[in-house]
């Protein structure tokens, strides 16, 4: 095999990196943080360390206050450090990401090192319990970069999660796009242990902790590259290092004109071959909200802080909108006018026939949650802890509830002149709609923040409220005081809950292939059909709708399905991808509205 020394890197001196991973640093635990002071100490030690590297899962909870906590513990080092997201900064981030890229300079990096390039970049998922995933806006500029540099050069890729079927839903189009470039290696974290592995035949190591293992021995990674080879090694404290793995730097690993061993299934497709795309658009950037539709337009907000319109009847691009920062939360539309908030501490009101601005309410954090308009109001929460009420013509704030303990990413409810939400604090508040004024909280007796319904829809009839509570088990709510009707365990169903049509049945996805229904009219639980549709380990929080006695769903995975309502019969299946299928929107009973995180927007159509 030819030296690819020859032809990326040259002859280059030694030098010597270290990987730091998984720090998780808490508010509530100060272990972590005297973990890392103590690896700081002693790489400062060392007089042979050119860079640090810190692969995500820095912080526990995603917090600014976490992530400044580690900025001021990493700025202790005397040798520059570059720092790529984890899970736990991307899930639960109050900031929808931003403060980590405000803190740290941005959620990429990239420089180059005595021969080598080394980009980082985000593996998602972002607000979304999901697979991780890499957004298409920043495999497009993995691939530029290293075309700039060109093709020879030799590449490290550093993001937290391993580009592995199970990890990351497009792992096949990472390794593919990667692989006509001098990829030398992966480097990972997650697992919190030693792991090399191959990425479609690219090499890839993941690292221990920097949490103290069971011995209580804090630890990290020390990688040496050589003229030939790249050597890697962990470093307890206070102990030697040791050598648990090489790659060599002469001998090709994998094919460069070669593709993925293994692509996600679409047989599912010809199963149901009734059910086909009857348009989709491939935006170019991450969506991570369901789209909002009045008459002919359809709008979305994406990942680059865009919300775009585009024509109902074709997905042809009318107008697009730039706020500051990405958009999480599910733009509403009403009497002409289209509101949305953005991760810029901004509330939009559009004209839907141009885009132009009508009116911006400012928040003093990220707006993330999903807005619901009613009778020309608009309802949204704020990671500013404040719940608010917009005349969604004026763009007055009609009022605001500011009692909230924590941030809020949810779509509101409107029942009974009452407004219900959740945020993640443990709590279901409802208020007046017309006030603001409190009427009663729910918690489940609950008392951890991530242990909240945060993430459902809440649906209410009959008098109840529904949702799927942080127990994994489906719960109606009284709605006048906010007790606890029934709730059961026998399901095992998670961020999920949806409405009939009528009124009279809840459905919400298990976590392992069914759909269930249960009867919204009885003080008891009573399912009425379970559903095994087949689309394995779910926990997605996209909500099952109902339309013309017929119930869509989707998936993590790409996945969108019919059911009759009434029985759980399966009409039809479609894979449209392998990234997360936002909440759908049913047009009616033959046609279904849909985003992806990979970035698509389209309608999926059933030709009985």
């Amino acid at each position: 095999m030819a030296c690819l020394l020859s032809l990326g890197m040259q002859a280059q001196s030694v030098f010597r990196f270290v990987q730091l991973t998984d720090l998780h640093l808490s508010p509530n635990n100060p272990n972590p943080t005297e973990d890392l002071l103590r690896s700081v100490a002693q790489i400062n030690a060392m007089d042979n360390i050119d860079f640090v590297l810190v692969t995500g899962d820095i912080t526990e909870e995603g917090d600014r206050a976490s992530m400044e906590k580690v900025k001021s513990c990493l700025d202790l080092l005397k040798v520059k450090y570059y720092v790529a997201l984890g899970n736990h900064e991307t899930k639960w981030s109050d900031s929808g990401c931003t403060a980590f890229g405000e803190i740290f300079g941005s959620e990429r990096f990239e420089f180059e090192h005595k021969g080598f390039l080394f980009l980082g970049f985000n593996s998602g998922p972002l607000m979304r319990m999901a697979y991780g995933h890499v957004v298409p806006q920043d495999i497009r500029w993995m691939t530029e970069r290293m075309e700039q540099a060109g093709k020879d050069k030799p590449v490290i890729l550093v993001s937290h999660y391993p580009m592995k079927d199970g990890d990351v839903d497009n792992w096949y189009e990472v390794t593919d796009a990667v692989r006509p470039f001098n990829v030398r290696l992966f480097i990972g974290g997650h697992y919190h242990a030693n792991q090399v592995h191959h990425y479609d035949g690219i090499p890839g190591v993941l690292m221990r902790s920097n949490l103290r293992d069971k011995d209580n021995k804090q630890g990290y990674g020390i990688y040496e590259v050589t003229s030939d080879s790249i050597k890697v090694f962990t470093q307890r404290i206070g102990e030697p290092a040791k050598q648990w793995a090489s790659f060599s730097l002469t001998e090709q690993y994998y094919d460069r004109q070669g593709k993925a061993e293994k692509y996600p299934d679409f047989s599912v497709n010809q199963e149901y071959a009734k059910a086909r795309e009857k348009w989709v658009v491939q935006t170019g950037a991450g969506i991570y909200c369901s789209p909002a539709v009045e008459n002919d337009k359809v709008f979305v907000g994406d990942d680059l802080g865009c919300l775009t319109a585009y024509a109902l009847k074709n997905g042809k691009k009318l107008w697009s909108f730039a706020s500051g920062k990405r958009i999480v939360g599910t733009p509403a539309v009403s009497q002409g006018i289209v509101v949305f908030g953005s991760a810029d501490r901004n509330i939009y009101g559009l004209n839907v026939a141009d885009g132009s601005l009508r009116w911006k309410v400012e928040a003093s954090e990220p707006v993330l949650g999903a807005v619901t308009i009613h009778e020309g109001i608009a309802y949204v929460g704020a990671s500013d802890k404040t719940f608010r009420a917009i005349d969604i013509q004026s763009g007055k704030v009609v009022w605001n509830y500011d009692q909230l303990k924590g941030y809020i990413e949810t779509k509101p409810l409107i029942a009974d002149n009452k407004v219900i939400f959740s945020a993640w604090d443990n709590t279901l508040y409802a208020l007046d709609k017309h006030t603001g004024k409190e009427i009663w909280k729910w918690t489940g007796g609950l008392t951890r923040m991530h242990f909240s319904p945060a993430a459902v829809w809440p649906v209410a009839s009959n008098g109840k409220v529904f949702i799927a509570d942080p127990q994994r088990a489906m719960t109606a709510i009284d709605l006048q005081n906010g007790e606890t009707v029934w709730r059961t365990f026998r399901s095992q169903v998670r961020e999920t809950i949806g409405l009939s049509e009528d009124g009279e049945r809840v459905y919400s996805k298990t976590m392992n292939d069914s759909i269930v229904c249960y009867s919204a009219l009885t003080d008891t639980p009573e399912q009425v059909w379970a559903s095994n549709v087949g689309f394995g380990y779910e926990h997605a929080p996209s909500m099952p709708q109902e339309k013309k006695g017929v119930m869509y769903g989707s998936t993590k995975e790409g996945l969108l399905f019919a059911l009759e309502a009434k029985t759980g019969k399966i009409i039809w299946k479609h894979k449209v991808g392998n990234s997360l299928i936002n909440t759908v929107v049913p047009l009616n009973g033959r046609e279904v509205l849909f985003t992806a995180t990979s970035g698509e927007v389209g309608i999926i159509k059933y030709k009985r």
